[in-house]
């Protein structure tokens, strides 16, 4: 487990607090608890949105390419 320091303005710390308070959890845990929310709904798509990428065969022609590029070596990410 990490320790975190942060600095947020104090309108974001009295947010973060009743957000806290009105489920009943500590402020830490909600913080923890609000990343995770944010960084599993803004790095997964759900299961009807991956059945529309899937669909669309263009698009996914264009990242199978674009992924064997990668493997290639003709990119690199940064």
């Amino acid at each position: 487990m990490k320790t975190v320091t942060m600095r947020v303005d104090d309108s974001i710390y009295n947010m973060i607090k009743l957000a806290a308070e009105g489920q009943k959890r500590n402020l830490s845990n909600f913080i923890e608890f609000a990343t995770m929310q944010y960084l599993t709904s803004s790095q997964f798509v759900d299961n009807d949105e991956m059945q529309e990428i899937m669909n669309d065969k263009e698009l996914v022609t264009n990242l199978m390419n674009g992924l064997d590029d990668l493997k290639n070596g003709d990119y690199t990410i940064v």
